[in-house]
């Protein structure tokens, strides 16, 4: 029985690279996978996820527009496919959370995501909001703050090198843009 499944953590915890593996699994066993990815992410280069670690894989971009179920039921239409990965599902709309959820449960195909759960101001994004709401099963990707404590929040630096406290739900950075940290950490970065 297929589901719905989201991976969720902070940023740097290694959700890529888990994605890849588990493709690779499959892969390994002669079966298909379906990567899809958040297509203005071009860190790795547009239509490409990648690990930190060095490995990565071509896949599907996805945008605002992007059909979810359409492009599955696509897919789907060209051959067998074990599982479909999303990689930066926060950057999923609500309506494209429903329509993968429609994709498990009309076309018996699991999808597997993995995003980031809240954003520097420790608000949800709207995608994971709704994989929160629709998932089947949740799986929480483990990382630390600098104090050895389970990170789960994360902060924005700028330019200066200073923590953010304002600004636009969206920008594309790695580790020199974004930090993890415990909640307590992150309130005392924030200034709380």
């Amino acid at each position: 029985m297929a589901k719905l499944y989201f991976h969720y953590s902070t940023m740097n915890a290694g959700k890529s690279t888990i994605l890849l593996q588990a493709s690779h699994n499959y892969i390994e066993r002669g079966m298909q996978t379906f990567l899809v990815t958040a297509g203005f992410d071009g860190r790795a280069g547009t239509g490409r996820i990648a690990s930190r670690i060095g490995i990565g894989a071509e896949a599907a971009c996805f945008d605002a527009t992007t059909d979810m179920f359409a492009m599955i039921y696509r897919r789907l239409s060209e051959g067998p496919c074990a599982c479909v990965f999303v990689d930066e599902a926060q950057f999923l709309s609500r309506e494209q959370v429903w329509q993968l959820a429609r994709a498990v449960d009309d076309l018996d195909v699991p999808v597997m995501c993995y995003g980031l759960r809240v954003d520097f101001r420790g608000e949800l994004f709207p995608g994971s909001a709704a994989l929160l709401a629709l998932a089947d099963e949740m799986r929480e990707v483990r990382t630390i703050c600098h104090c050895g404590r389970k990170a789960t929040m994360v902060v924005r630096l700028g330019p200066d090198g200073q923590v953010a406290r304002e600004g636009a739900q969206v920008q594309i950075g790695g580790n020199e843009t974004y930090v993890a940290l415990c909640r307590r950490h992150w309130r005392e970065a924030m200034g709380d």
